[in-house]
């Protein structure tokens, strides 16, 4: 057990990092052109939080949640989203009395006990963004950009964009009432899980992914056809803002998605590749949530992403993901003297901000240039004693195979313009 990772968790091997830096970096990029800046979170929050936060009603917290007691007995959850620790940030820095609207993002694990399958983990990587602050459909239109240029910077194709909006607690009251009439001849049939929502919060049953379930439910009144008058013109509103922008959705009328905070609008960028059909990201409106935690009321918005599902949308797309992580030069050496002086200019490369490597094994020289290839060298230069004496060496061309005559004091001008 102690040479393997718990069920659930995967090692990120550094044949695999550069592809996740590579993405982390296009992310970053994106959101600081949309102005959202950096914000990191604690791993673990009071478990009330997420109870108030994610809702009590839902799988997350009911089936979900690593819960404990800490040493003064306090009950710890480790996070199994982003918004609510956010959101806390949020109401305990007094960011609301900064410019509105406050706009986040960021790049987390968390952690959730479920079956694990390919690309879902119970240690998992989330992507994402909040905004707080402004109640129009312009800042929903401005979220959802985000993915869609995060898509087309990636490479990604094929994915389809699903909209709709779950109303706010006013249309959503008589609306209940609607579905609960609706369902009241068919609860015994549902899944102990419905039968349960069915008192507490009869909408979470849309959200159910039980075949049994999902054959009962699809005659169900939509919340779409609703709304007050109010959530009719916010998404009006914001169909109109996808439309002038030239993002194509689709309007579906069963997206409710599967967290209790979720006010007005709610969105899925869905794969429709074969092979990885599914939801790639999703988010929504939750312009009840702060208040929920403790704070004044304020709008908020934002989405979450799961890198793993992400890199397996894009390996499975055949989109390469450029490695930069190649050692630009290898000194290969022979002798103490040649060794000293190879330790010396490889410290002054790597001062320059150039990868270099020089041999750390006592190789021999042939075992040094076998293990120059394997690392996938730009460059290489043998140094000895007369390399020392006379200040020149051959400086090799890993991949074309051209060799130059150099000076040593020259290496490093050299290796800075590619040369």
């Amino acid at each position: 057990m102690l040479t393997k990772a718990p069920k659930g968790t995967k090692d990120i091997l550094p044949s695999e990092v550069y592809k996740w830096q590579y993405v982390e970096s296009i992310m970053a990029d994106v959101c600081r052109s949309f102005g959202y800046k950096e914000i990191r979170i604690p791993v673990f929050e009071h478990t009330e939080l997420f109870q108030r936060g994610v809702g009590d009603t839902t799988d997350i917290v009911q089936k979900e949640m690593y819960t404990f007691l800490d040493k003064g007995g306090r009950s710890i959850t480790l996070r199994p989203e982003g918004t609510a620790g956010i959101v806390r940030s949020y109401i305990e820095h007094g960011m609301s009395s900064l410019p509105q609207p406050i706009k986040l993002y960021y790049n987390i694990t968390a952690y959730r006990y479920e079956n694990v399958q390919k690309g879902r983990y119970r240690e998992f990587h989330q992507f994402g963004v909040e905004a707080f602050g402004a109640k129009g459909p312009s800042i929903d239109v401005e979220v959802i950009s985000i993915l869609d240029l995060l898509f087309k910077k990636l490479g990604i194709k094929g994915v389809e964009l699903n909209i709709n909006s779950i109303g706010c607690p006013v249309c959503r009251r008589e609306y209940n009432k609607k579905l609960k009439e609706f369902l009241e001849p068919i609860v015994e049939n549902l899944c102990e899980n419905c039968k349960t929502r069915f008192e507490r919060n009869p909408l979470r049953i849309l959200d159910c992914k039980e075949d049994k379930c999902k054959s009962y439910l699809k005659d169900a009144p939509a919340l779409i056809d609703n709304l007050c008058d109010e959530c009719v013109e916010h998404f009006e509103g914001l169909k109109a803002g996808l439309d002038n922008l030239g993002i194509e959705y689709k309007v579906e009328k069963n997206i409710v998605r599967g967290l209790d905070y979720y006010t007005k609008t709610v969105f899925e960028f869905v794969s429709k590749n074969v092979g990885t059909q599914g939801t790639i990201c999703g988010g929504g409106r939750y312009d009840g949530l702060i208040e929920t935690c403790g704070g004044t009321p304020t709008p908020g918005i934002g989405f979450a992403l799961g890198m793993e599902r992400l890199l397996l949308e894009m390996e499975s797309q055949g989109i390469t993901i450029p490695d930069n992580e190649e050692t630009e030069l290898f000194v290969a050496t022979i002798g103490e003297k040649a060794d000293r002086y190879a330790n010396r200019l490889v410290y002054q490369l790597r001062s320059e901000g150039i990868s270099a490597e020089k041999d750390l094994m006592g190789r021999s020289l042939k075992a040094q240039m076998k293990y120059a290839d394997k690392l996938g060298v730009k460059y290489v230069v043998v140094l000895g004693d007369d390399e020392i004496d006379s200040n020149r060496a051959v400086l090799k061309n890993m991949k074309t195979g051209e060799e130059k005559d150099v000076s040593l004091d020259t290496i490093l001008d050299r290796l800075s313009r590619k040369g």
